[in-house]
Order: C-alpha cells, then sequence, then structure tokens
C-alpha cells in the first residue's frame, strides 16, 4: 500500500518530463493524456468557455425564493435550506474594539470538500475539477474533486448530481482514507460554518469526465503562483496532504528549502514542543470571554439598510448584496442569492523564521465571533488594512507594517488569492510568506507562537485548530519546496 507521505513527497517533486497529465475530452490527445502545464492552461481556457456565470447585481428586495423575514429582517432562502443572513452582537472585552453588531452568513449544513488521489506510473495524481462560481474574480477556477454543500448534494436546488460524490459516501468502496476532518472557514462572515475536508487514495479505474483533469501534487503547487486559480475549497483539502521530508535526500545545507523540508518532519528542532503548543492553545480560549450572540439582522448597528443592500456606515468593512446568475456547466443553470461583498484586498501573510535550522512559521491566536470554539491558529497577520484607518491604533496587527514594507529579498511567496465564490462577492486576498530574523518573545507578544509546518500539519488531522486562511498559507508553503517553486 503507497505511502502517502512518501508518494505526496515525490509527487510533489514530479516534474513535467516525469508524469503523463491527464484530462478529459482533451482535444490535444484522443487517449486524454497531454504532457505540459501549457497544455493544462489551453484546456482551461477551453473549460471557461463551456462553463461560465453572468452575475447581475440585483436588489435584495426582488431576489427569487429568497423573502425577508418581517419581523427579524433575516434574508432566507423559500426551502429553509441553504443559508440565512442575520445578525450577530459580538462582546469581546480583552479586545481594542470590545462590541459590535454585524450581519453574519448562517449555514448549519456542513458540506463535502473532497479530493480523489491516484497514482500513475509511480506518481500521486489530484482529481481537480475546473469550477465556476459566481463570485469568482476571473471565472474558472481549479477546486476540488467534490465541492458541495448538503443542500446541493441532496438536490434541495433540483438540478443534477454532484460528479463522483459516492466516492466520498460510499465506505464499501475498495479505496483508503488519507484524510478526514471537520474544519471551519471564515469566522468574520459565517456563524460555526464548517465543512468537511476529505481526501481519498482510490485504486480502481476512474472515468474521466469532461471538466476534471488528473495534476501532481507539483503541477498543483505551480498553480497556485498563479493569481486566482487554485480556489479556497482546493488549497484546504490540500493543506491535510501529508509530507515526508526525508523523501527529498538532495535537499541539504541551511538554505530556505533545506529548512522549509525539515519544517514538515519531526518535531525535532521545533521552538516549541508539541504539548506547549496545545496549552498555549487552551491558554487563549480559557483566558479570552467571547459572547457571539445571533440577533435579528433588522437589530445591527452602525449599519445601513435599503431594498437593494445592506452597509456599514462608515463604506468600509463588506456589503450585503443580491445576484442574479446565469451559469453553463452548473448542476443548475440559473438562480438568485445574497452574497457578501468585501471592501478591499486584503493581506494574509506569515512571517517565517529559521530556528534550529528548521523553518518556523509564526502563528497568531486570533479570536473571531464565528468560530465554534473561540479562537483559532491564523497567519501573523489577517486582514484588510484600509478598516484599520477606521479603528482605534490598539487594534492595528502588530506585523502588519513589517509584513507591508518587507523587503522583497525577504518574501518567498506572493500572491492574490480567491476566497470562496459560492457566498462571497469578488472576494481577495494578497498571500504573503516572508523571511524574517526578528526575535519575537512569547512575553512581548503572548499571542503569538513559532511552529514547525510538522506541528501544524499535526493539528490539521484535528477540528478547529487552524483557520481557513492559515490552511491556504501552508499550501502556498508546501509549494516551496517543489523544485519549480523554491527558492534555494
Amino acid at each position: 500500500m503507497t505511502d502517502v507521505a512518501a508518494a505526496s513527497s515525490h509527487s510533489a517533486s514530479a516534474s513535467d518530463s516525469d508524469i503523463h497529465l491527464r484530462i478529459a475530452g482533451s482535444a490535444l490527445s484522443s487517449a486524454g493524456q497531454v504532457e505540459s502545464l501549457s497544455d493544462f492552461n489551453r484546456w482551461l481556457v477551453a473549460c471557461g468557455e463551456e462553463n461560465y456565470t453572468h452575475v447581475e447585481k440585483v436588489p435584495l428586495a426582488d431576489l427569487e425564493r429568497w423573502h425577508i423575514e418581517p419581523e427579524t429582517g433575516n434574508i432566507g432562502h423559500d426551502s429553509g435550506k441553504f443559508f440565512t443572513v442575520e445578525g450577530l452582537d459580538v462582546q469581546l472585552p480583552e479586545a481594542a474594539v470590545s462590541s459590535w453588531t454585524q450581519p453574519i452568513i448562517n449555514q448549519p449544513e456542513v458540506g463535502i470538500l473532497g479530493i480523489l488521489v491516484k497514482e500513475f506510473h509511480g506518481v500521486l495524481h489530484c482529481l481537480m475539477q475546473a469550477k465556476v462560481e459566481p463570485g469568482n474574480f476571473n471565472g474558472v477556477q481549479l477546486s476540488p474533486t467534490v465541492q458541495a454543500t448538503k443542500s446541493n448534494y441532496t438536490k434541495v436546488h433540483q438540478g443534477k448530481s454532484v460528479p463522483y460524490l459516492e466516492y466520498f459516501r460510499d465506505r464499501s468502496r475498495p479505496h483508503r482514507v488519507i484524510a478526514d476532518v471537520r474544519q471551519s472557514e471564515q469566522g468574520s462572515w459565517f456563524h460555526q460554518k464548517r465543512n468537511r475536508n476529505i481526501i481519498i487514495e482510490v485504486f480502481e479505474d476512474v472515468e474521466l469526465l469532461e471538466g476534471f483533469c488528473w495534476l501532481t501534487i507539483g503541477q498543483v503547487h505551480e498553480l497556485l503562483a498563479v493569481e486566482d486559480l487554485i480556489n479556497m475549497d482546493a488549497r484546504t483539502v490540500l493543506s491535510c496532504l501529508p509530507f515526508a521530508g526525508a523523501q527529498l535526500p538532495e535537499v541539504s545545507g541551511d538554505g530556505f528549502r533545506a529548512s522549509l523540508v525539515r519544517s514538515c518532519g519531526e518535531e525535532f528542532g521545533s521552538a516549541h514542543s508539541t504539548g506547549e503548543v496545545l496549552t498555549w492553545i487552551t491558554d487563549a480560549r480559557t483566558r479570552y470571554d467571547v459572547d457571539a450572540r445571533r440577533i435579528p439582522l433588522n437589530q445591527v448597528r452602525n449599519w445601513c439598510r435599503s431594498d437593494e443592500l445592506i452597509w456599514h456606515e462608515s463604506g468600509a468593512f463588506f456589503n450585503v448584496i443580491g445576484v442574479n446568475v446565469k451559469a453553463g456547466g452548473r448542476e443548475v443553470a440559473q438562480w438568485m442569492q445574497p452574497m457578501i461583498e468585501p471592501l478591499g484586498i486584503g493581506v494574509v501573510a506569515v512571517l517565517v523564521k529559521r530556528i534550529n535550522g528548521v523553518l518556523h512559521a509564526l502563528m497568531h491566536t486570533r479570536v473571531e465571533p464565528g468560530y465554534l470554539d473561540v479562537i483559532e491558529l491564523a497567519p501573523t497577520v489577517q486582514c484588510t488594512p484600509e478598516n484599520y484607518d477606521l479603528l482605534p491604533s490598539a487594534a492595528r496587527p502588530p506585523f502588519l507594517d513589517e509584513v507591508l514594507g518587507a523587503d522583497p529579498a525577504a518574501i518567498r511567496y506572493e500572491t492574490v488569492l480567491s476566497e470562496e465564490g459560492g457566498r462571497f462577492y469578488h472576494a481577495r486576498n494578497r498571500y504573503l510568506v516572508v523571511e524574517t530574523e526578528r526575535e519575537i518573545s512569547p512575553e512581548e507578544h503572548p499571542d503569538y507562537r513559532w511552529l514547525s509546518l510538522g506541528q501544524l500539519a499535526e493539528l490539521l488531522r484535528h477540528s478547529h485548530y487552524v483557520n481557513i486562511q492559515a490552511r491556504s498559507l501552508i499550501a502556498c508553503m508546501h509549494s516551496l519546496w517543489s523544485p519549480q517553486t523554491a527558492y534555494a
């Protein structure tokens, strides 16, 4: 049986000459096999012509099959499924901003985000889908094999079946579960939203459907450098893949890549033991007193509402808008829905440092009102900088200025990636990995600790430890050890 960590590492280091890219329905080969990412790019363009959305903003009051509850002002679907837009009252006494109210999405369903993996010629491949969501900034993006809410796969929308869903729900099939864990989504915009992140290794032949392709992990890593291409749901599942640093023996010395590979290995060399990290997280969850209560949407303070949209009186943060969607290549051809429209491009950045020859990431115990368990580990910086022009100076993230003013030579990864396009309209963040030599002590910054990627991988085996933005960055950092993308 495949050593998954070793196979993942080998697949991550495989070049185009080592593999055969498999694409369904490719005009490039009657066998559906091509040999380079340039061929993949042509296939993706063709997919974009078949899979598309035309999205028009419409007034919230005009959303078909959605209603505004007279007593609460909450926005809900006529079926009672999918999600509702409600209000949230947050009390956080220890914070620089100690209380506020806001709109929030309540979607209690646990969806499925799943990737099938399979070996071809000794190299592990991921089955990825070219998928378009109404909120995508640039149309079609690369998504997991399956990306579906419970309302989707139980056909509340009366649409088509979700392809490959049976592999993730029928456990009688001859396959192996590599990862299976419930993880949170954005705690600032979702109320206790979770999805099941699953990776399944299959040994049988899998029919390759239109709009799907097999890619090595190394190829996926290359594509992570492309703006707005690998979607958020794919990134969170990819972060759950195990890696074995020892599988790259050619990497040696004290360079960045060597320290990164060692970081994916054993706990030896970590700045803090895993026991110390768990105690630190538990202490933070005990120390912070967060009271987040769902309230009627018409009771949120400092927010304005019209038939068109909902917005903050400052003109910052986000809007709640309505959209009319016409789609090709989707389970449903036309629908309407509310969406959250963030204002401004965010910054999601992690400071990394070589400690004892092992790369460490500076993680933050971050409080968000929609989390199920008070705090989760977040990147060093996670914010939309413009919002802090309106907030007290004490609320400004401690390392934001260091990240924004980083020497280009210290930036190990940088690109703009989209967030979830099913609920958020054009939500984008600038993802950064910045190397530093700065000494950062727990006494000076008690909410920050240096963790190795191996420790983060261990925490990712469990629910609600590592937030969605950090999981995206972990996938991005894993991409840096591929020969095509790594820094020396």
